[in-house]
Parts: structure tokens; sequence; C-alpha cells
């Protein structure tokens, strides 16, 4: 499961390198550094949002897409394989899923206000600002929910505790660690 995850991690490195890479290519579109304010000379105004959009819109949606699914797939890969239990992954699933509908809903929010100059309001922000706001927070508790939660299922059990005590225990008395159960003497090194 360990090269699997890592193969996922690795392609998700690669999608996002080669999106970066088109990018980086792409012809940047007229005014795409701004133009002069028409009354505060130091001051630049965007221009068309959408037009800068057109040509690098959805390659950066699906790079964050992949970014998304490379912070889980670490996550993931970061618990013992031994503890990664179907209810766990389904918690990363969930966190997945979570955090695409906010991307989604941040980004084609902002897409909808660029074709129409309209939003709706979600307290005290426009709607794609207040799923940034609120949504990515929503979203990075559920993640902090399931090693809180799952601390003891997940990352540290019991067992694993006082096996890491007994390890402690025995460098302190200068006696090398035997992780068969066993002790080995000073005078068997």
């Amino acid at each position: 499961m360990d090269r699997l995850i890592a193969g996922m991690i690795f392609t998700a490195v690669l999608g996002m390198a080669a999106i970066l890479l088109l990018i980086g290519f792409t012809e940047a579109p007229q005014n795409a550094a701004g133009v002069a304010h028409g009354e505060i000379p130091a001051m630049l105004i965007g221009g068309d949002g959408a037009a800068r959009l057109a040509d690098i819109g959805g390659l950066a949606f699906v790079f964050n897409c992949l970014l998304l699914l490379f912070t889980v797939l670490l996550c993931t890969l970061s618990v013992s394989p031994d503890k990664r239990t179907p209810v766990f992954f389904g918690w990363m699933t969930a966190v997945f899923v979570t955090n695409l509908i906010v991307w989604q809903q941040m980004y084609f929010g902002h897409l909808a206000f660029l074709a129409s100059g309209e939003t709706g309001w979600f307290l005290g922000f426009p709607a794609a600002t207040a799923w940034q706001v609120y949504g990515v927070w929503f979203a990075g508790v559920i993640l902090i929910a399931v090693y809180s939660g799952g601390f003891r299922s997940y990352i540290l059990s019991e067992s694993d505790e006082r096996r890491f005590e007994r390890l402690l225990r025995e460098a302190r008395t200068d006696a090398e660690p035997d992780f068969s159960g066993e002790r080995i003497s000073e005078s068997r090194r």
C-alpha cells in the first residue's frame, strides 16, 4: 500500500510540475501587470480578470486539486500501514472531498462573478471570498479532528507508547534495545 500511495504522490507532483511549466510558457495576456489608475498615479488597477484567467485558469484549478490530493496523501502516508483502517481511509476521503468542494466553490464562484459582475453575500463577504474565509478553515478543522480524535487509533496507540517508554528505559540504563523482547547486557556488545 505504501508503494501505491508513494506512486500517487509522485504522480501528483509530476502533474503539478507539468502544470507549472505549462503556465510558465503561456504568454501573458495584455495588461496582465495592471493598467494605470485614472485618478491615483501611483496605483495600478487589475484590468480584465476573465482575460487573465482565460489561458491559465483551468490549469490553476487542476493544480490546486492535485495539491489537495498531495496533502491528503502525505497525511495518509504518515500513518503506520497497520493503522490505516477502512474508517481511516473514509476520513481521509471526507477531508479530500470537503477540500475539493470548498476549492470548487471558491474558483467557480469567482468565475461567475467575473462573467456577470454580480455575487451573493455570506456573513459580510462576497460568496467566493466567504468560501475561502470560512470554508478553508472548516475543511482544515476536519483534518485536525481526525488527528486529535483518532490520535490513539492512528498515530500513537497505548501499546506503542508503552513500547517507546520501554525503549527509553533501556536507553537510560545503557542497555542496547532488543526488539525481540529480550535485553542484551553490556557484556554481549
